[in-house]
Parts: C-alpha cells; structure tokens; sequence
C-alpha cells in the first residue's frame, strides 16, 4: 500500500495558495516597470498599489506606511541596521551609536544581526524568557534605558509557537523612550494584527508563510518613524527600498492577504482542533515527553513536542520514511547540529532540546492525516528508543 505524503512543516514554508498561483500567472503578462510611465509601467503600477492597499488595511496600516521587500530576513536586517548605527545623521533623521534590545528566543536573522552590530560597537542586551518562552517583561523594562534606541521582540516564535503580548511591550518601550519593532512574519495571516492597536513602530511580514510565494516580504514602518535605506539606488518603494519592484511576487502577496481576508477564521478553527487531537493522541501514546511552549497563548497550528532518548534529527527521518515531513525548529537553521537557541532558553538540558520536534499544521491539513501521524509516531519513537538503548548496553 502506497504511503501518503503528508506536510507538518507549514511553519518553514506553506504550499502556494491556487488562487495565489492563478494571480501570479495573470500577471506574468503585465512585464512593463512599475516605475516606467507609459501604459505597461502604469499597468504594473496598478497591480503593486492595489496589493499594497490589500495589505495595508489587512494589518490597518496606511498604504504608505508599507514598503515591500524581498524576504522577512530582509526586513529584520533593515530595522535593525537602520535605528542602531550601520548609517550616519541624513535626512531622514536617524542616528548612530545607539543600543538595541532584544530576546534570546528570536529567529536566526535577527540574533545574527544582532551579533554583527555587537562586533561593530552597538550595546546589544538579550531579554530572558520563561518556561514557555513568555518575555520577562521585568526584565525588560530594566533593560530599557535612555541610551536604547531599538527594541526587536518577535509576536510568535516560530519553533514553539508562543505567542508574545506585543501591546504590553510595545507600551514598555514606548514609556522608556525608545522605538518597537516586532518580526510578526509567523502571525500575520494567522492571528488578528493591527499595528495601530499594538502600538508597534515597525512590523515584518513575509509571503511564503501564508501561502502566497517565496522571495517576498513587506516592512511597515509607522508614519514619523525614523528610516534610511538600507538598499539604496532608485526613487522605488518611496524612496525606502531601491530595485525594481517584484511585480508577480507582489501580486503573490497581495492575493494571499486577501485569502487570509476570508479564510484565517475558519482555518484557526480547523488547527485548533486538529493540534488539541494530535497532543491529547501523543500523551495517551507516547511516555516521557514534554510539550514545550505556552499551552494557550500559542499559533493554532505549531505543536513542539521533545521525546527523551530519542535524537530530533533521527525522529524528521524515519518519519520522513513514513510519508511525514515535521522539522525540528527554524529551517533557517537546519544545518546546524547545536541544539535549539529556543529549546534551551526555556530552561530545558541540552538533551531535551536535540530530542525535539515541530509539528507545524496548515489548510490543507486532515484529521486523516493526525489519525495516520499517531499511528506511526509511537512506534517511530519506540524504535529510535530500543536502538539507543541497544547502543548504551554495548558500550
């Protein structure tokens, strides 16, 4: 009997969405410039302003409070470089020599972004979290101070799912005088985002997380929020981003906000329903194992389970072998043989973090397909378990 294929890794990338892909074929055919005045460049235009509107009101932003970029990575660089010292004094009146704070659970572009402006002089505080991987709001409040210009705590992790109370920090930041940004590239288009409620400076979303394509990305940046260019050439973008504008992937993007429009409520049903199976089914079948992550204040489709005596690594695998595709947390840093920042900052050993899964759900997703994930998984780990032990005896 043919394995099905089942994809459990949403939180890496999603499929395209069908209506997403027709509206990305449509416009291969408008090729003028977006920056060109005649009729093609016009068309094209027409197709960057009506995605950028789309998107605009989706997280209740202005249209010219939202740039578009080429990745969340891409993004994250910017604000980061922008308000912490990578320019000097220009015009559009940001400074150099200032401190960033951050949290030690943020993804890989930011922790490495981080750690290059640390090198070059930049005060870079890391935040703590708890158990869950919950900010210490405590502590960063204490970490805040007059010389912070830059504060970068991400809305939901993306290994575990937990989900941050950006109005609260927001509020923090904003009473200590320093500017808020927020990497939400695993919450919008799954959760509700208005960035005016939040009270966020600057906010980063990305396509290929919400089923529209890869190599897209938007940055909201607040109106009177200090910016300079961190790609710099063309008038593009108002000026903000230079390079002529990825009129298809931009499309892209636009159509999936708009299917986000109409569908994120029922799919948030669908997840919740789906994960509350899967983790009930893993706890009646499977012995010593620790969800990790907040058990409410979490994405409706990310479930990281860490199953002792069983490598993460070994467990993506076999399951593989079986038709299922899970990772163990950011792809951004599947190559990578270290434990996870994520797993250990929530105070788990070493041991607990290498033997963890992310199980991360999405639309197209079944009840089928958690029916056949718990069928397979126990006798996965009890496997993997047995050859260990196997292991240990003979040395």
């Amino acid at each position: 009997m043919e394995k099905p294929m089942i994809y459990f890794d949403n939180n890496a990338t999603t499929p395209i969405h069908p209506e997403v892909r027709e509206a990305m074929i449509e416009a291969m055919d408008v090729f003028g410039n977006p920056s060109s005045l005649h009729g093609f460049g016009r068309k094209a235009r027409m197709y960057v302003e009506e995605a950028r509107e789309m998107l605009a009101n989706f997280i209740g932003a202005s249209p010219d409070e939202v740039m578009f970029v080429g990745s969340g990575s891409e993004a994250n660089n910017t604000v980061l470089s922008v308000l912490t010292g990578s320019c000097r004094e220009c015009r559009f009146g940001c400074t150099t020599g200032r401190g960033l704070v951050t949290t030690t659970i943020e993804h890989p572009c930011i922790l490495e972004a981080s750690k290059c402006l640390k090198e070059k002089g930049v005060d870079v505080s890391y935040i703590e979290v708890d158990q869950y991987g919950k900010v210490d709001l405590e502590q960063l409040r204490d970490a805040v101070n007059e010389s912070t210009a830059l504060v970068s705590v991400m809305m939901a992790n993306n290994e575990i799912g937990t989900i941050q109370d950006i109005r609260a920090i927001a509020q923090i930041v904003h009473e200590k005088g320093a500017l808020f940004h927020s990497d939400a590239v695993q919450a919008v288009g799954k959760i509700p985002v208005k960035v005016r409620d939040l009270g966020v400076d600057f906010l980063t979303l990305s396509g290929h997380k919400i089923y529209g394509p890869k190599g897209i990305g938007a940055l909201y940046v607040r109106k009177g929020s200090p910016f300079c260019p961190l790609i710099r050439g063309g008038h593009q973008e108002r000026g903000r981003r230079a390079g002529t504008e990825n009129t298809i992937g931009i499309v892209g993007l636009g159509k999936a906000i708009e299917m986000r429009e109409k569908e994120m409520d029922a799919e948030e049903t669908l997840l919740l329903g789906l994960k509350k199976r899967l983790r009930e089914g893993i706890a009646q079948t499977i012995p010593d194992i620790r969800f990790v992550g907040h058990p409410t204040d979490s994405l409706p489709g990310t479930l990281n389970v860490s199953f002792d005596g069983a490598e993460g690594e070994a467990i993506i695998l076999y399951l593989d072998l079986e038709g299922i595709a899970v990772s163990t947390g950011s792809a951004c840093a599947s190559g990578s043989l270290d434990p996870s920042h994520v797993i250990l900052a929530t105070g788990l050993p070493a041991e607990c973090a290498h033997g963890s899964i992310r199980i991360s759900l999405g639309r197209e997703n079944t009840m089928a397909d958690i029916e056949y994930m718990l069928e397979v998984l126990p006798r996965v780990i009890g496997r993997i378990r047995d050859m260990s032990t196997a292991y240990a005896r003979r040395q």
